[in-house]
């Protein structure tokens, strides 16, 4: 039996009643359809945590299943709470997770969470008509995330100027509180209304219009006016594939994004001892002197090894087999200097360098190539013995354990491997 949508010619409506046609146990793949986008992961969990839950089935609902981007509605059914809204063909599933005796039954709206959705929702519809208006830039796709939303629309990169243009021109849209009208028609017949975006079904179509600005198919649920919106804000753009996703929030959710932007913005200020206009120029001044502390630091590393690398070469007698081999795990260096040591060693004649970082287990295996190892082929043997990965080329090879406590036997294993009689 085809479930009447109340949302679609009312979407402010809180409550209503209906009769239960059925009430069904399931659970896992069992509770949704196919057409669910954050929905039987959740609600499984619940499953899982609290019991059974149950496919309820109504003649007639307000609640608005997961479909086009829109999270489903939640709320109560008489005294079961509603976890998820499935789309199955002209059907509409509530999972709740108390059972419902078939008959008449109340329903309520979560309605904090519809008259979010329907901010975003709208919001959506007013930016991506004016990308699509001023910049060429249609709407492939959106999605209403529990944090922010994101359209992903499709032609020239949005420059900043782009995504600034396209922001204001929305807001404009949005102060000038024009009206939200619901239409219906064939395909036919909104196409020659002018409609945003065609459609190939057939039948009796709905569509959003919002005054002097678009018309667009849509089952989703929308505020009456655009005033009701309140700020959009966009927030940033990346790149998708061959697409750019646009990130964006209306309403209280831009509110209260602004207001944590804010009080982030206030805290850095704090940190860096300016004001909050003073920031952008504070933080260019504290990574330049960090650049310049991080380069006289590496020189003064860099040189540190060498004279290190110089004094070990010189502590280590020549094996019977005309090689030095430096074997040292390091405590307390950093693996940088690691790694650069292991390169000063490596310029001595005849010379191999076996280096481990305990603390994080990195490896560092170099030689001269003199000394006619193969570190590449070595460092895989050793790991043979204590797992890890790595790799390299003949000459110099590095990796990383898999449990950094194994370093000194895995020095002590690498080294009888490369000299084993000594």
């Amino acid at each position: 039996m085809t479930t009447k949508r109340l949302y679609y010619d009312d979407a402010f409506q809180r409550e209503f009643t209906a009769e239960v046609l059925s009430c069904e146990p399931g659970t896992g793949a069992a509770l949704g359809g196919t057409a669910q986008l954050e929905t039987s992961a959740g609600a499984a969990a619940l499953a899982t945590a609290n019991g059974p839950l149950w496919r309820v089935k109504l003649d007639r609902t307000a609640f608005y299943p997961t479909s086009g981007g829109q999270p489903y509605d939640t709320g109560q059914l008489g005294d079961s709470r509603v976890v998820d809204v499935v789309d199955e063909e002209d059907e509409v599933i509530h999972v709740v997770d108390k059972s419902i005796a078939i008959g008449p039954v109340q329903g309520t709206i979560d309605w904090h969470r519809r008259f979010d959705h329907m901010q975003q929702h709208t919001g959506q519809h007013v930016l991506s008509a004016v990308f699509h208006s001023r910049f060429a830039l249609p709407t492939v796709s959106f999605h209403l995330g529990s944090d922010v939303c994101t359209i992903d629309v499709r032609g020239r990169e949005p420059t900043q100027e782009i995504l600034d243009g396209a922001m204001a021109a929305a807001n404009d849209v949005v102060y000038a509180d024009r009206a939200v009208n619901v239409k219906y028609g064939t395909a036919e017949e909104l196409a020659a209304a002018g409609v945003r975006k065609t459609v190939e079904r057939s039948g009796t179509l709905r569509a959003i219009e919002i005054e002097a600005l678009e018309l667009q198919p849509c089952g989703g649920t929308h505020i009456q006016r655009t005033g009701q919106i309140g700020m959009i804000s966009v927030r940033g753009v990346s790149r998708i594939r061959q697409d750019w996703r646009v990130e964006f929030a209306c309403g209280r959710r831009a509110e209260r994004l602004a207001h944590e932007d804010f009080a982030t913005l206030r805290a850095v200020a704090q940190r860096l001892n300016c004001s909050p206009q003073e920031t952008v120029s504070a933080a260019e001044r504290v990574v330049a002197e960090r650049d310049a502390h991080f380069k006289s630091a590496r020189a003064s590393m860099q040189k540190l090894a060498e004279v290190d690398a110089r004094a070990s070469v010189q502590e280590v007698a020549v094996g019977a087999d005309g090689l030095r081999v430096v074997a040292k795990l390091f405590d307390g260096e950093t693996p940088e200097y690691a790694q650069a040591f292991a390169r000063e060693v490596a310029q001595a004649e005849n010379t191999v360098a076996l280096l481990v970082h305990s603390e994080s287990g990195q490896i560092f295996f170099s030689q001269h190539p003199t000394a006619k190892k193969d570190m590449n082929a070595f460092l895989a043997e050793a790991l043979k013995h204590v797992p890890g990965k790595g790799g390299g080329s003949r000459d110099s090879s590095r990796g990383r354990l898999a449990d950094p406590k194994r370093a000194s036997e895995f020095l002590t294993i690498a080294t009888a491997l490369l000299r084993p009689n000594p």
